[in-house]
This record gives C-alpha cells, sequence and structure tokens, in this order.
C-alpha cells in the first residue's frame, strides 16, 4: 500500500488565532476514514498568531511530538519544565498518567509554525517525562536523522513505542532512501518544498501511509524538508 494523501483533502480549522490542517479526526473534524495510522493518532499542522496560544490543558496517555518548522514556542507543565521550542528543536512529552500544560507563541511579531504529533503509547499510565532537543541543520542535510527512538539509540529521543522518527532536509536533485523492515509500516509527511516519493509528486502538506513495501525512494524536485516514521 502506498496511500497518498493530498494536503488540501486534510481537516482545516481557522479560528483567526490559530490555522490549522488536521490529518487524522481531531477536534471537531470527524473523518471515519482518518482516525489514525498505525500507533499514530494526530499529525496537526499548526499556525499560531503572535503572542497566541494553548492556555492551560489536559493530556493522558499519549506520546506527544512537537517539531518547530518556523518561529518559537513557549512551553510550560505541571512537571515544572519551563522552555521555549525554536526552529530545528524537537520536543517529545509523555502524558503517561496524566500532565497539564500549555503553548503560546513566543514572539509579538511572527507567527510560529510546527506540527504536533500524538503517537499512541505501548501501555497506559506510564511516568509522565519530558525531553527536548535541536537538530542542526547540517544533521539532516540531504540525510535522514534519526531525531526519535524506542530506545533513544544514535542520541535521539526517546518515544515508549516502537517508532523511529527520522527528519530530513533535502537539496533539489538529492535523493534518499529508506529500507523497511518485514511487517514494518511508514509514514512519509512533507513539511515543505516538492518530492517524488516512489514516482509519487508530493508537496508541501502532503503525506503517503506506507504498508507492505522494502523500499522508499525520495527525489528532491526543490529543496524541501520532510520526517518519516518507521513503525514496528
Amino acid at each position: 500500500m502506498f496511500d497518498v494523501i493530498h494536503s488540501d483533502t486534510r481537516g482545516a480549522v481557522d479560528h483567526g488565532w490559530l490555522k490549522a490542517k488536521h490529518t487524522f479526526s481531531f477536534g471537531d473534524y470527524h473523518n471515519p476514514a482518518m482516525m489514525g495510522f498505525g500507533p499514530l493518532r494526530v499529525i496537526n499542522e499548526d499556525r499560531i498568531e503572535p503572542s497566541q496560544g494553548f492556555g492551560t490543558h489536559p493530556h493522558k496517555d499519549m506520546e506527544i511530538v512537537t517539531y518547530i518548522i518556523q518561529g518559537a514556542l513557549a512551553h510550560k507543565d505541571s512537571m515544572g519544565n519551563g522552555s521555549v521550542i525554536e526552529a530545528g528543536d524537537v520536543q517529545r512529552m509523555t502524558a503517561g498518567t496524566g500532565v497539564f500544560h500549555s503553548e503560546f507563541n513566543q514572539s509579538e511579531e511572527d507567527a510560529v509554525h510546527l506540527l504536533q504529533i500524538w503517537i499512541l503509547p505501548r501501555e497506559s499510565s506510564l511516568q509522565p517525562g519530558y525531553e527536548q532537543q535541536h537538530f542542526d541543520r547540517e544533521d539532516k542535510l540531504n540525510q535522514w536523522r534519526l531525531v526519535a527512538s524506542s530506545d533513544g539509540r544514535e542520541s535521539s529521543m526517546t518515544v515508549h513505542q516502537a517508532v523511529d522518527l527520522y527528519a530530513s532536509i533535502l537539496e533539489a536533485g538529492n535523493e534518499l532512501q529508506h529500507e523497511f523492515s518485514a511487517g514494518h509500516s511508514g509514514y512519509l509527511q512533507i513539511v515543505s518544498g516538492s518530492v517524488t516519493a516512489n514516482d509519487e509528486l508530493l508537496e508541501a502538506g502532503d503525506a503517503v501511509a506506507i504498508r507492505e513495501l522494502e523500499l522508499l525512494t525520495v527525489l528532491a524536485t526543490s529543496n524541501a524538508e520532510m520526517i518519516l516514521f518507521d513503525m514496528a
């Protein structure tokens, strides 16, 4: 299976202060055919206006990964963490038995653009936890950089699920491949630019859900940024 999900088929909301695209059912957007993919439950692309954001709210039994594309997001939570997440940063929060947090655009002038990803954990009632790392452009340039994994290998963050999350910035004309082990599925999300993935043209916001495929080949038709999930 190589199922292309075009950006304009996603759920869209505009609250003024927040413009969002929802790949899977979320909030007021409900699509019975798009309830998740494997352990992926949410992939939201959010644009938050200056000095706006989400007030304190709860989460439970979810791995929440925030990938900052542009701008800076101020984060506070009930575990005592307070940080600013900037472009190139990736944050992982294990909600586990329960956590409260808030997220606000740090800037008074510029919007913040991000992906927020929810992954179902392999078990419930985990101890809440937090990680944040910065991944330089050079770390991702024309290669896959492992940013999160189930075992934290290669200096990646740890998610409590059999998921490897890779990020790449691919310059025009460059090609990357990824081999999937037997029984693994994949999900490729284009963050910016355009690529062909196994000869399918994908542009910013597009994605591909992958099952029973041995080799993924991605060729950048312009400078592009993307993330890839490899799920056992």
